[in-house]
């Protein structure tokens, strides 16, 4: 078969499937309310991205915890009710899994990590792994974060004027490099130093790119997921080659190409540090057993170096091979990078509006650093891990606006089976009654809806909506210390336990969501949560302490040549990609422009009890 006769039949038969998909479901019909259809044949699913966070909540809280949406392959189901998504990540896993073309778009991209894998393959790797991202660890990785995050305080403080007046910056490709130099620090074990490079760094540029192209290609992830089943890899690459030749210039065209050049970026330098860490462990005259490598600071150089010891003393049955190995580096990269950097950005940002929350954190910061702005040495928060993780308005900030504006908004799974769904409370029904269990067909999609779960009314309050940190603050129950912690089984699954003094947010009578972060599905729940969150929590306290306690942030208030003052806006596609609306800006081009000065006096609280 040629090359062009694959790419007919691969057209051809996605046609089909929709055009099938489209009168099979006028026969099977959910019972659910919702929206109407829309498009005929591409239904109304990406409505969820053109209107924003605002229509993700909305529908839900009209409809209730479980929707009627339409996509180009049928009916597919809104989930946002606590019961219906314990059974969908923890109890029922194995019934919703990931959509085959989520599952071969990452193979594609990523190579055989985490989030491009499932059952056995899955399992396997996830027990190898969930060691890696203890506490301990952690608490031993976090040395490796204060340089960075001074660095990066270091080069915005020296682009403001020595005068204390304040100067705009683009905190944006700045805040991206921090969690890069982060993540190839921390993970792969190697110094990327992006921060001090030229600030037209390719590598920078182009993994900060990799996130909003993510959700450019999401409509061609079904044509990418035929091309992986049906063609081998060699011909799987032909075809992509194929429609990125130069007499195709669409933007679709243009995209897989900037998406093409990114991955092999990625891959090179995963794959540079991969195989020197490999070769300088296997230099070893006895590779140290994974024990002694978790109480040897030395020898804790980074989660590759962990990965690696661990590995090499597993069994043949759940050894990884080099190539899952790798997968993994690119997975955590990306995982690391883009929503990292875009939680980074959504602080500072949050922080820059209200000023009164930034001079508190900024007091507790100083509190806890003992430094008094008198001394003469420069402030420093380099804290030890247990007083920064523990620090109450820094971790209320981070959770609360990781809980409002989650890094990844939707996630998606498909029914291997048809399954009756319970629900917690009941949802409209197409009667316009209600019900509490809804019967989902097998091959139906259903969204994780991560973005209304965490804004649930019934749950959070009547003010779910709001950037409101001091909720987690209104109870004694809620020091940080005591939180929820993932335990990890043999088997790798994991479980939530709860301790005595954890935190009450987000539970109501007993009801509350199956995530494995403060009551929250940010980093979603069972099996397949966010394996890094530790880190990625880690992280942003880290960074967000060093620069609150030396530069202070606020909106941009300068108006341009045109008399138009840049307005930050924050648009929903695969991740949150911030913008400046027009016409100040051209509202495309990602960017967080803040008015940044050096701190002074007044920019604390004094006497005060946070």
């Amino acid at each position: 078969m040629s090359l062009i006769q694959v790419c007919v039949l691969g057209s051809f038969s996605f046609a089909l499937c929709k055009a099938l998909a489209f009168l099979l479901q006028r026969t099977h019909g959910i019972d659910l309310d919702g929206p109407n259809r829309g498009n005929w044949l591409t239904g109304n699913i990406m409505s969820l991205f053109e209107g924003g966070v605002d229509y993700c909540v909305h529908i839900a809280e009209k409809y209730g915890g479980a929707v009627r949406l339409y996509g180009p392959l049928g009916e597919i189901v809104y989930v946002s009710d606590p019961r219906a998504l314990y059974h969908i990540v923890v109890k029922d896993q194995h019934i919703f899994e990931e959509p085959n073309q989520f599952i071969m778009s990452n193979k594609l991209v990523f190579g055989e990590g985490l989030i491009s894998t499932i059952g056995e393959q899955h399992r396997r790797q996830r027990k190898l792994l969930n060691p890696v991202f203890s506490t301990s660890n952690m608490r031993r990785l976090l040395p490796t974060l204060h340089p960075i995050s001074d660095r990066l305080t270091s080069i915005l403080a020296s682009k403001l004027p020595a005068d204390g007046s304040h100067k705009e910056i683009d905190v944006l490709p700045w805040l991206s490099r921090c969690a890069l130099d982060g993540v190839c620090q921390g993970i792969l074990g190697y110094p990327s130093n992006t921060l001090s490079a030229a600030e037209n760094d390719s590598y920078a540029e182009a993994l900060r790119k990799i996130g909003p192209l993510i959700g450019k290609l999401m409509k061609v992830r079904s044509i990418t997921a035929f091309v992986m089943q049906n063609c081998s890899p060699y011909w799987a690459r032909k075809v992509l080659d194929l429609v990125t030749v130069p007499w195709l210039p669409t933007q679709y065209m243009a995209d897989i190409r900037e998406m093409r050049r990114i991955v092999e970026t990625m891959d090179s330098a995963s794959r540079k540090a991969f195989l020197e860490r490999k070769a300088a462990m296997e230099a070893e005259e006895t590779p140290d057993l994974i024990d002694t490598a978790c109480r040897d600071n030395d020898s804790m150089t980074s989660m590759m170096d962990i990965m690696l010891k661990a590995n090499a003393v597993s069994s043949n049955t759940e050894r990884l091979t080099d190539a899952e190995l790798l997968g993994q580096m690119n997975v955590m990269v990306f995982a690391g990078l883009d929503t990292t950097t875009s939680a980074l950005a959504r602080c500072i940002y949050l922080l820059a509006q209200h000023s009164g929350a930034q001079a508190r954190l900024r007091s507790e910061i100083r509190d806890a650093t003992k430094i008094l702005e008198e001394d003469g040495d420069m402030p420093s928060a380099e804290l030890p891990f247990d007083v920064l993780m523990s620090l109450p308005f820094l971790d209320s900030i981070v959770k609360e606006t990781l809980r409002l504006y989650p890094s990844l908004p939707v996630m998606a799974r498909a029914t291997s089976k048809a399954i009756t769904l319970p629900l917690q409370f009941p949802a409209r029904s197409r009667s316009g009654g209600y019900t509490s269990a809804v019967a989902i067909p097998e091959g139906t999609v259903t969204i994780i809806s991560i973005l209304a779960a965490n804004r649930h009314q019934g749950l959070w309050g009547a003010d779910a909506n709001e950037w409101h940190p001091e909720r987690w603050l209104s109870s004694p129950l809620t020091a940080p210390s005591q939180a929820q912690e993932v335990k990890y089984s043999m088997d790798g699954e994991d479980t939530v336990s709860m301790s005595r003094s954890a935190p009450v947010m987000g539970v109501k009578d007993g009801v509350r969501f199956p995530g494995v972060y403060s009551n929250m599905m940010t980093f979603l729940g069972g099996s397949r949560s966010c394996i890094g969150f530790k880190f990625a929590e880690m992280e942003l306290k880290q960074v967000i302490a060093t620069l609150v306690l030396r530069l202070h942030f606020s909106l941009p208030t300068e108006p341009n040549t045109q008399g138009h003052v840049k307005e930050i806006q924050w648009k929903l596609q695969a991740f949150h990609i911030p913008v400046v609306k027009p016409p100040a800006g051209d509202g495309v081009t990602p960017q967080v422009p803040l008015n940044v000065r050096l701190v002074k006096k007044d920019d604390f609280i004094w006497n005060a009890v946070v």
